[in-house]
Formats: C-alpha cells, sequence, structure tokens
C-alpha cells in the first residue's frame, strides 16, 4: 500500500504548528507525529522518539528561559543507548508538593500489520484503508466516524504521551494555577523489561533529596478500554496490578521407549501442571469489582535438541501470574500444592498404567516407583548446600559461559547445572520465580493521605461526569502491566524474602530496586487515553475522549492535589 501522508515535522515545526491551536486540536497534531516515528521495543527507534520529545520539550518557551528544567537520563549499559526524558515546571510559591505525570514511548512490533506493515505509523492512510476495506463492521464505522485516530502506538500510548505534553504546556504558561510543581517523565522498555521506569526511581530519589520534593501522586495515562462489549465506562485506577513469572523445572528419569513404564517423564508432569494451572479461575484471586485474571501458561517445552529413541530428562513451564493483593509468599505456597497435587496424580496414572501392563503381559512386579518430590528454589539450594555443592560456583559459572540473551532461559540453565550438580538422581519439579516481576500497589482507604487522593479523584470525576456527560467508573487495579508498578510498593521485607530467595541470581538478572521504590512510594493512578484494539492491527484512540476530555480530568486533578 503506497504512503501518501506528509513528512514528518521536525520538533520546532511541530511546535510552531500547534501554537494557538485549542488542546484537542495540539493533542491530535502531536499524536499523529509521534505514531510516524517508529519506535518498536528493543530497536533504535526507542532512542530516536527520546530525542525527538526532548527537541520538542525544549522549543517550549518556558524551556527556552529554563533550559535545565529539560534533562535526560541514560540506561546505564544499554546498547540502544536509550533514556528517560524528564521536564520539570515549577509551580508559583515555594511549595514542594510535586505530581510527576508518566508515560512510555516503546510500542510492540507492527508484524501484526501483515499487507499493511508499510502503513501500520501512517494513521491516515489505515483510516482510508479501513474505511474501504475493514471486514469488522465496528473498525470500518471507526474509520468512516472521523472520530478514531488508528496506527501502531495511537492509543498504547502516544496519545497519553501528547495529553502529558499539552497539559505541561499549558501549566507552563500559567504557572499561578499551582502552588506546586509537575514533573514529566517519559520512558522507554515499558513492553517487556520495564527497565527504563526501574533506572528512573533512583532520578526521581536523587531529585526529591536535592530539590526537597514530595511527590503527591503519579499519574500515567496509558490505555483504558471497556471490559466487555457494549461498556461505556471511562475506567479510573486507584493502583496497578503485579506480575509474577512462576517457572517449573521438572526433571524426571529417563527411559528407552521399550521400557517407557519405568521411566517418569517430564513432559506427562509438565502437562499435568499446566492442565492443573492454565486459566484456572479457581487460583484466581476474589476481589469484589476488580477484573482478576487466572494464571496463564506462555511456555511449555522439553529439552531434547534431536531425535532418538529415549524419553526426555528435564522439561521447562512457566506462567503469566497477576497479583494484585496476594504476596509472593502466599504465591508460592499455592504454586508447591498445585505441583504436588499434579505429581501425585502422575504417580497414581503411571502405576494403574503399570498395571495393566502386567495384566495384560503376565509380567512379573518389578516394584517401580514414581514418586517426584517438590521444591521452592530456596529449599532446593538449601538441600543441594546441605549435600555439599557450591551453589554460588555453579550459578556464577553458567553466569559467565551463557550465551543466551533471554533471562528466564538463563534461569533455567541454572536450574539445568544445579541438577548436573546434584548427587541425587531423584524426579523433582523446582518451582522459581524469573523476570519480569512487577509489583502490585494500590490506594489504602485505611491511610489518611491516601484516602484524600481517593475523595480527591472521586470529586474531579464527579464534576467532569456532570460537565461532559462521560460515564466515569472508579477501580482499584489497571488490568494491564505497566510502569506504575514501579513507583510504589506495600510488600514488607518479609514477604519480599519469598521472591527474592526464589529468584536465581536476583541481583545479577532483575535487580528491581525494590529498596528504593518502598523508599519513593509514590501514589500512583492512571488517568488514560481511551481506545480499543491496543496490539492489534486495528489499534485506535478515540480522539473526542482522549483528545477533549482527559486533558482536562488531569488537569483538575493536578490543580486540586497541589492546591489543597
Amino acid at each position: 500500500m503506497k504512503v501518501m501522508e506528509k513528512t514528518r515535522l521536525q520538533p520546532n515545526e511541530l511546535y510552531h504548528r500547534i501554537k494557538g491551536l485549542d488542546t484537542p486540536e495540539q493533542i491530535e497534531v502531536i499524536t499523529s507525529q509521534l505514531v510516524r516515528i517508529e519506535s518498536v521495543n528493543s530497536t533504535a527507534g526507542e532512542t530516536e522518539i527520546a530525542d525527538y520529545i526532548a527537541a520538542f520539550i525544549k522549543e517550549i518557551p518556558y524551556f527556552k528561559k529554563h533550559p535545565g528544567k529539560v534533562w535526560e537520563q541514560a540506561l546505564e549499559d544499554d546498547p540502544l543507548k536509550r533514556k528517560n526524558v524528564f521536564a520539570f515546571v515549577e509551580g508559583q510559591g515555594s511549595s514542594t508538593e510535586t505530581v510527576v505525570y508518566h508515560a512510555h514511548l516503546d510500542t510492540v512490533g507492527v508484524d501484526d500489520f501483515g499487507a499493511l506493515k508499510d502503513v501500520a505509523v501512517h494513521p491516515e492512510a489505515l483510516k482510508e484503508h479501513f474505511a474501504h476495506h475493514a471486514e469488522d463492521p465496528e473498525v470500518k464505522a471507526a474509520a468512516t466516524s472521523g472520530d478514531w485516530m488508528f496506527g501502531r502506538g495511537s492509543v498504547d500510548m502516544k496519545s497519553g504521551i501528547a495529553v502529558h505534553l499539552t497539559n505541561i504546556i499549558h501549566f507552563s504558561e500559567y504557572v499561578e494555577d499551582v502552588s506546586g510543581n509537575i514533573l514529566v517523565m517519559i520512558n522507554p522498555v515499558e513492553e517487556n523489561e520495564h527497565t527504563g521506569v526501574m533506572a528512573s526511581v533512583a532520578e526521581l530519589l536523587k531529585l526529591k533529596d536535592e530539590l526537597g520534593l514530595s511527590y503527591q501522586a503519579a499519574i500515567n495515562n496509558d490505555f483504558v478500554t471497556e471490559l466487555y462489549k457494549g461498556d461505556m465506562n471511562r475506567y479510573v485506577y486507584t493502583g496497578a496490578v503485579g506480575k509474577l513469572l512462576p517457572c517449573f523445572y521438572m526433571y524426571g528419569r529417563a527411559a528407552h521407549v521399550g521400557e517407557t513404564l519405568t521411566g517418569v517423564d517430564p513432559t506427562l508432569i509438565s502437562s499435568e501442571i499446566n492442565r492443573e494451572m492454565n486459566n484456572n479461575m479457581a487460583l484466581a484471586e476474589e476481589l469484589e469489582g476488580e477484573l482478576v485474571l487466572p494464571p496463564s501458561c506462555l511456555y511449555q517445552r522439553d529439552n531434547k535438541d534431536f531425535y532418538n529413541v529415549q524419553t526426555t530428562v528435564s522439561s521447562r513451564l512457566y506462567f503469566n501470574y497477576f497479583i494484585y493483593e496476594r504476596t509472593p509468599k502466599q504465591v508460592m505456597d499455592q504454586l508447591k500444592e498445585t505441583a504436588a497435587q499434579a505429581c501425585a496424580k502422575v504417580k497414581t496414572h503411571m502405576h494403574a498404567q503399570y498395571e495393566a501392563f502386567r495384566t495384560l503381559t503376565g509380567h512379573p512386579d518389578s516394584r517401580f516407583e514414581w514418586k517426584v518430590d517438590v521444591y521452592s528454589y530456596e529449599e532446593y539450594i538449601e538441600a543441594l548446600v546441605q549435600d555439599g555443592v557450591d551453589v554460588e560456583a555453579v550459578t556464577a559459572s553458567v553466569l559467565k559461559k551463557s550465551e543466551t540473551t533471554d533471562k528466564r532461559e538463563l534461569c533455567f540453565e541454572m536450574l539445568e547445572a544445579l541438577q548436573e550438580a546434584d548427587p541425587s538422581s531423584q524426579p523433582k519439579v523446582v518451582i522459581f520465580f524469573a523476570p519480569p516481576f512487577c509489583p502490585h500497589n494500590y490506594l489504602r482507604e485505611s491511610i489518611g493521605a491516601e484516602k484524600e487522593l481517593i475523595d480527591v479523584l472521586q470529586g474531579v470525576l464527579s464534576d467532569q461526569q456532570e460537565k461532559t456527560g462521560e460515564q466515569f467508573a472508579l477501580k482499584k487495579f489497571f488490568p494491564f502491566l505497566s510502569d506504575s508498578s514501579y513507583l510504589s510498593s506495600h510488600d514488607t521485607d518479609e514477604e519480599l524474602k519469598a521472591l527474592i530467595h526464589n529468584f536465581p541470581e536476583w541481583e545479577q538478572i532483575y535487580p528491581v530496586p525494590m529498596d528504593h521504590i518502598r523508599e519513593l512510594n509514590i501514589p500512583s493512578i492512571t488517568i488514560g487515553v481511551y481506545g480499543k484494539d491496543a496490539h492489534k492491527h486495528t489499534e485506535r484512540v478515540y480522539k473526542p475522549y482522549t483528545f477533549g476530555v482527559l486533558p482536562h480530568v488531569i488537569r483538575d486533578f493536578t490543580k486540586q492535589v497541589l492546591n489543597p
């Protein structure tokens, strides 16, 4: 499909293009320009768009006058030289109270666009295509209505960046509207490892110490969407769902296929654990009024590299596991119980099959055993140490020699190496956590300052609902993974031990700065752009709400927080 759109504007051209436009028009123009910059996660596009955003902010008169209030923070040892972008608007007066606006600049890839891949970041071309060729009538209607902007990143979340940029332009022109400050933070690497926002924690603490800032709230405007067909609510969230990645390493007892019933097949154990856990709502948390989801399998395979007639020796399995109020210890206890039940079922199954084999063949009883031990990683390490295994030397060797770039595979390689060093050949399941880990947080009504924020937010939403006719709904947990997870945590030292002690080489592989996050402890709220089909080729943002209503909701909340 031929691209017929105009050349992308330079940052200075973009500022002069939007100067004098009203808020919705400003946001639309900025969004469309940002969408045109392909900033797929783990590509140089993340750096390109960060440079563009920083250059654009520097064109705003306030920042021309105060150039030191825009800066970048390079991600340490990042091969793509990715960076966080910060901008600081100082309100009138001497208040140190500060509201943080944050958004992420990376997107998922564009392969899902198929034949439309060449126009994946061209909103007008996509709108024209869907207006004439969309098979889904809802998508076609959206394209012909003029109310939606299409394109990769349109809703997740370059429109969010545009809303924040427009709002800092507003507050930089009307600093008398707030007695406190506004800090804008744009982060890379949100779509997988969240290393951008994790790096920003140190910068936020540095600003807190050097400027004496008192962070009142962080507003993420990552996308919100309907939770069911026909849902007209505009959801606002006072917390962030967390995530664990529980991994299962299954070590069995290999056998020749001619003696298959004598073995312990780790793929059978893996399959039974998967059956017990995958999409099992009985394992989900029960939180009235919240969208809660069960574990879902992301990876399952054995360790065979080539064909032979021996059953496999080991198998690997991991799940996405959302956490809302549960602690890592509670999750590990649940995982161990589920794995033990699965292993017991496999043992019963194998015994029954062996008895059927004996009945059919008249074979004498050889008294085989199909017992499988279940360990947490912490328990397994303790057992190895007691048996004289130098665990630190084994894991250090893997870290030094491994060629994998996948952190989950690196953890499994450590388990394989530990098993090789294990003097016991007993079949086993070892459960551990691997990257990414996203902390969970939420505003608590039992904490006075947090309850006040909830009350302020409810008041703002009530006023906006009356003014605009939009229907707002306040919920606790933003249902998708987001950078908001890394600005606050309620987990205690004891609760975190169950995570860190069951996470192979935590400090080397995925050192989430939990102590600093807890020290920072910024109440995190999601007041997001609205759209549909994020991460799909029909991704689109709804302009009337996102460009016309949302910026005023965020402005009003900001003013209420900074002018109590």
